[in-house]
């Protein structure tokens, strides 16, 4: 390989050897505009491309580059800075990627409000993740028992589905209206796999908790009862793992404009 094939650039006072063609992948791009001289913003100095940017993040612009890949680190934390300087160098697919990865690694917030009043408790889920909500609404039968007298069938209880006030809710209740002597209605909860039917609300919530557990959430606080107020707020988050991101082998044209964050 000759030196003719190799450019030196120093962006931000960090030094960077790679190939031309690893700059001209994106003909669209300043960095493919800059090797001709015609963007004034980059000068040439002892050899040396100067441009005035951070060079810790250019290190992830050339990694993608290179490999049409978009890897992070785990503890990686400056998504919308790298996002600018992708803007910066006009690389609308890398904005496109950022954009994906942002929504992988968004972590999902789940609330289960618990309410026990005499003989009845009370569940309220809601969260930002409306898939888990899919889920459980899916997963979640109330039963129905009423009494004898009210029903030809007693021995077949009425199966409900648990209330969707919006996309991000679930209402359902279990328990008794009374005791045994009124012959009150009960509302059992089952909760797949499980095929228990179960009208005590603390067995539920453990049910539930569990349930959330075994798909990644994690407990992360719980709200101690205000005086007078008998309800209970568990908080449940999950944060997703970002998977390597690889774009298209065909580099998109220079027409295509990437929804992004605005630049101030």
């Amino acid at each position: 390989m000759s030196g003719q094939d190799l450019v030196t650039l120093n962006v931000g006072g960090k030094i960077f050897t790679t190939r031309l063609s690893t700059l001209k992948q994106f003909p669209a791009s300043r960095l493919a505009g800059m090797l001709d001289g015609r963007d004034q913003e980059f000068k040439t100095v002892d050899g040396q491309i100067f441009v005035d940017r951070d060079g810790a993040l250019f290190s992830f612009i050339l990694d993608f580059l290179r490999t049409h890949e978009l890897l992070l680190p785990s503890d990686f934390s400056d998504h919308y800075r790298l996002q600018r300087e992708a803007l910066f160098y006009e690389l609308d697919a890398l904005v496109d990627l950022l954009s994906q990865y942002l929504l992988q690694s968004r972590s999902a917030v789940m609330e289960v409000h618990f309410l026990n009043r005499n003989t009845q408790a009370f569940f309220r889920v809601f969260g930002s993740c409306s898939k888990t909500i899919e889920m459980l609404s899916r997963r979640i039968t109330m039963f129905l028992e009423r009494p004898a007298a009210l029903t030809r069938n007693s021995n077949s209880p009425v199966a409900l589905p648990p209330q969707r006030p919006s996309h991000h809710d679930l209402l359902f209740h279990c328990g008794s209206d009374g005791n045994a002597e009124t012959h009150a209605e009960v509302r059992y909860i089952s909760i797949k796999p499980d095929n228990r039917k179960l009208a005590n609300g603390t067995n539920v919530l453990g049910l539930l908790v569990d349930t959330l557990l075994k798909e990644g959430f994690h407990l992360v606080s719980t709200r101690t009862p205000a005086s007078g107020d008998k309800s209970e707020c568990y908080v449940f988050e999950r944060i997703k793992s970002p998977q390597v991101l690889g774009m298209n082998k065909t580099p998109k044209s220079e027409t295509t404009t990437i929804p992004a964050p605005s630049q101030k």
